[in-house]
């Protein structure tokens, strides 16, 4: 793994190295680097130029440092979508040629409580249909969906299962036809319940996208908490001046 001579400084080597390494599958996303006083032995650098070459891959989101468990390589998401795009988890799996499918965790009628009263502008209580599931990519668990839906705009036979996303059931089934929705993203770390649930390894972290959906009437009818694995998922905003 030693480098080769150079006239460039040798920060850069050591980045062009490492990224040579995982393009070629040495190293795979992932991978737990070795410690640096290992790694800079074995790339021939003092322990200050390995620092500097990973400070500017972290900063590239090459690698990822977790305070007291290491440095690892970042997995590049399979699924890119931009944020501004109202596209269905089954829409966004499916665009990369992979077969969307769902595992059905619980579903049961609650009474809303203050906090969907506001979101949903009821005027009083009233059932709220919440739906827990776990959405496969090529069968492999990639998001946790808590989706939350008035039982007021829902038909009696409403069967959330006929259809491969809540967006088609509600089209189908209740005449509800998304329009748009209102989006905020964050970051999470490691979640004792969902990251062990979606199998996502300990060194990554979770995307949390809260949205609430209206439909063509402005109504609001959707609320959905989804918990995206970040090693799967990348989210991109296009801002225009």
């Amino acid at each position: 793994m030693s480098l080769r001579p150079d006239t460039r400084p040798l920060y850069l080597l050591v980045i062009d190295k490492l990224k040579q390494d995982i393009e070629n599958g040495i190293i795979k996303p992932g991978n737990r680097l070795p410690s640096e006083f290992e790694l800079a032995r074995e790339l021939g650098v003092s322990r200050a130029t390995l620092r500097e070459a990973l400070r500017i891959l972290e900063d590239e989101n090459v690698i990822i440092r977790k305070h007291g468990v290491g440095t690892f390589i970042n997995s590049k998401p399979v699924f890119t979508s931009g944020i501004e795009e109202l596209y269905s988890i089954t829409q966004m799996i499916e665009k990369k040629n992979q077969k969307a499918g769902t595992i059905f965790v619980n579903s049961d009628y609650q009474l809303a409580t203050k906090t969907d009263i506001k979101a949903f502008q009821m005027d009083k209580a009233e059932n709220i249909l919440r739906i827990e599931r776990i959405r496969t990519a090529d069968d492999e668990p990639v998001v946790y969906c808590i989706d939350k839906i008035p039982e007021s705009i829902l038909p009696k036979d409403f069967n959330f299962k006929n259809d491969g996303s809540i967006f088609q059931s509600l089209e189908k089934q209740a005449n509800s036809f998304i329009s748009y929705a209102v989006a905020e993203i964050e970051p999470v770390g490691y979640h004792e319940k969902i990251s062990q649930i979606l199998h996502s390894p300990p060194e990554s972290s979770l995307l949390v996208l809260k949205q609430m959906h209206y439909d063509i009437a402005d109504r609001p009818v959707l609320v959905s908490i989804n918990y995206f694995r970040a090693d799967k998922f990348r989210f991109q905003v296009l801002r225009r001046r």
